[in-house]
């Protein structure tokens, strides 16, 4: 039973010291909900976040670290779903998606086969709550101009690092099926010109 008089034996607190940039990790990424709806644009559940200051509509993301080094170390990060500036930050947030979805199902990105297809899609947000990828850690300044960690690019099946992180056999991409050699055939011969009959001339009838 532990001694509130007494904390020598108390755990010493976790160091917040940042993650290195660049630092490749597993990720478990849950979402914060923030309850707003859009059926029109597929946004339901109460998983999204819409900014009461901008109007930008956002999925809260917090990260947990799986193993390592840096086991348990939580990060958070935002995924964009909509901008009053123009699309350019959904489309951001659509590609990450898209990359948390190829590292988390094992697909390539180059991959365009109707199984990757089908993996690139989700129901609803709740498919990504709970997704766990592969993803590489960045650092950025925070609203008080402190550094942070944050999660911005998700590790796909055919990178160099993905296999060791994720714990499984590199991506091997499907073999590219070859037409069948067609069966040698004696080259043709030059059709042969039929010769005149023979016949005497008059003299020698």
């Amino acid at each position: 039973m532990s001694n509130w008089n007494d904390f020598n034996d108390a755990e010493q607190q976790p160091s917040f010291d940042l993650i290195p940039k660049g630092t490749v990790v597993k990720l478990r990424m849950t979402i914060k909900p923030g309850g707003h709806d859009n059926p029109e644009q597929g946004w339901t559940g109460g998983y999204a976040t819409e900014s009461f200051d901008t109007g930008s509509v956002y999925l809260a993301c917090e990260f947990v670290v799986l193993e390592g080094e840096y086991a348990k170390r939580k990060l958070w990060s935002n995924i964009g779903l909509h901008s009053a500036k123009g699309p350019a930050w959904g489309n951001m947030g659509r590609s990450f998606i898209r990359a948390v979805l190829n590292s988390a199902r094992g697909v390539s990105p180059q991959d365009n086969s109707p199984q990757a297809a089908a993996a690139r899609r989700i129901r609803d947000f709740s498919d990504l709550d709970g997704i766990e990828f592969v993803a590489r850690v960045d650092v950025e300044k925070d609203a008080k101009g402190e550094n942070r960690n944050v999660i911005k690019q998700a590790i796909e099946p055919d990178h160099r690092d993905y296999a060791a992180a994720m714990g499984r056999p590199a991506y091997t991409p499907p073999p590219v099926a070859q037409a069948p050699a067609k069966p040698s055939q004696p080259p043709a011969q030059p059709p042969q010109r039929a010769q005149a009959p023979v016949t005497k001339p008059v003299w020698a009838q």
